[in-house]
């Protein structure tokens, strides 16, 4: 998002990253006023609520203002940082491109605007400066409903102005569909295919704000219902923050301004635990059989450089605790009055990072051999340890696991992450006197808990999912048996 100040210099916006955020902190600056970007430099790194980023720049220039230092957060659509286009010629030739296009080429008018035009993430789209060789001409009918789709995906209904674009200048998508590399890595990250995108951008180029909005309409029903959970509790917050005890002493006491993934995480909370009427039920279980197995799979050549735990055992568990009882997969769409029943499962692992308590998930677990889970559960952490996990693999979990017995607590009353029914916490693993075959014996025990959303899960199958997830752990043999 840029805006011109005057002939040469352009001011770059704080972008929306496509998460619906509304603030982003600059954690770290690349440049320095004087210094000399080109288009697609990363400037800075920017911590939002769901993940840490680097933004680009989306022209060449040199840096003339850093707005704001390190450490700042700022709202997004702020003007964070100045750049001198190179020549200062770049922005009179957008501004002025009209006059002789309609002499030349009678279509181009409506291709080449008079400023930058806005998307999403704030990437402004630079007018051409090749020709590129004419489209064959679309039905203007296919084009139209075209047009009217996009504008409803982008959040602007039907506007009035959609009809007029193909007289304007009709184009039809090219084979591979234009897209700059950002915006191709943009929607490589987030799992969309470009080909099923309707372009708005000039000569048909696919922009940002299209992939995200393809990404939106496939969310649509997690969205509305995350939407309405936050939106309550956001009221309170601002009371919170202005009146600072007059008798703080910096000596004694330590103030942490709450921002990015704590702000979110607490707001997300807040959110569920009083939105979802949240029930909690226990269950401990011999797991002993569980254990000599992990043990038996380290040895196992399939699992080879792969790291094997409970964990792994526990979440193939639960995905067949979860196909035996499939109404468990589910969300509460609140706008819709509608309960959403998923057919596949994005296994969520709550992971406590040095930024906070993320939930990035696995996409289609269901559908993994065990192999490919402790893979996919291996990449996971290790991506969440190094703060590099993607904005797009915290969203649309369907169901989480959270592993408290790391930290040596027996178990806990798991709030559900926004959007999802069911939550299973993990207790600490540890050798108990236990009842086996008539004799009291030492037995790795664990106690499992499982929240879950009153509102479209009942207690019975609730207790279903719980005690299938139990008998699994105490026979692992279950696992072909039941699957």
């Amino acid at each position: 998002m840029t805006t011109m100040t005057n002939a040469s210099v352009r001011e770059f916006k704080m972008p929306d990253v496509g998460e619906g955020l509304t603030e982003a902190e600059i954690l770290k600056w690349y440049v320095q006023p004087g210094d000399t970007v080109t288009d697609g430099q990363a400037v800075c790194e920017v911590e939002t609520a769901k993940a840490a980023v680097e933004l680009p720049i989306p022209y060449d220039g040199v840096v003339r203002a850093l707005h704001f230092p390190e450490g700042t957060t700022v709202d997004v659509g702020t003007s964070i940082i100045a750049v001198e286009v190179a020549g200062g010629a770049a922005p009179a030739q957008e501004e002025a491109p009209a006059a002789p296009a309609p002499a030349a080429e009678p279509e181009q008018p409506a291709e080449q605007p008079a400023a930058r035009q806005p998307v999403l993430v704030g990437y402004g789209v630079a007018t051409s400066s090749t020709r590129r060789r004419p489209r064959k001409a679309a039905d203007p009918a296919a084009q139209q409903a075209a047009s009217a789709v996009q504008s409803e995906l982008n959040g602007h209904g039907a506007a009035p102005a959609a009809p007029a674009a193909p007289s304007a200048a009709p184009a039809a998508p090219a084979q591979r569909p234009l897209a700059k590399p950002p915006v191709r890595k943009l929607a490589k990250d987030l799992g969309v295919d470009l080909a099923t995108v309707v372009p708005t951008g000039p000569d048909g180029v696919v922009t940002r704000e299209d992939v995200h909005a393809a990404v939106a309409a496939a969310q649509a029903p997690q969205q509305t219902a995350a939407a309405a959970q936050p939106a309550a509790p956001a009221a309170p917050a601002p009371a919170d923050r202005p009146a600072a005890p007059a008798s703080y002493d910096s000596g004694r006491e330590t103030r942490v301004p709450v921002k990015g993934v704590r702000k979110a995480t607490a707001a997300a909370m807040v959110g569920s635990a009083f939105t979802a009427p949240h029930v909690t039920e226990f269950v401990t279980v011999d797991v002993t059989r569980t254990m000599k197995l992990v043990e038996e799979l380290k040895q196992d050549k399939e699992f080879a450089g792969l790291r094997v735990n409970p964990l792994l055992l526990i979440a193939k568990a639960l995905l067949v605790a979860i196909r035996r009882n499939p109404d468990i997969n589910a969300s509460w769409d609140e706008a819709a009055q509608e309960i959403v029943v998923k057919h596949y499962v994005n296994l969520g692992i709550a992971a406590a990072t040095p930024r906070g308590l993320i939930v990035p998930n696995i996409k289609d677990a269901h559908a993994r051999t065990l192999p490919e889970l402790a893979a996919s559960l291996g990449e996971l952490v290790s991506t969440a340890r190094e703060g590099k996990t993607s904005p797009s693999a915290m969203q649309g979990g369907t169901v989480t696991i959270t592993n408290v017995g790391v930290f040596g607590v027996d178990t806990g009353t798991p709030i559900l992450n926004p959007g999802e029914s069911a939550i299973l916490a993990v207790g600490a693993i540890k050798p108990q006197p236990w009842v086996h075959k008539g004799k009291v014996k030492p037995r790795q025990v664990t106690t499992l808990a499982l929240s879950f959303d009153h509102r479209l899960v009942d207690g019975e199958l609730g207790s279903k999912v719980l005690a299938d997830v139990a008998a699994i752990l105490e026979q692992p043999k279950r696992l072909i048996t039941w699957a």
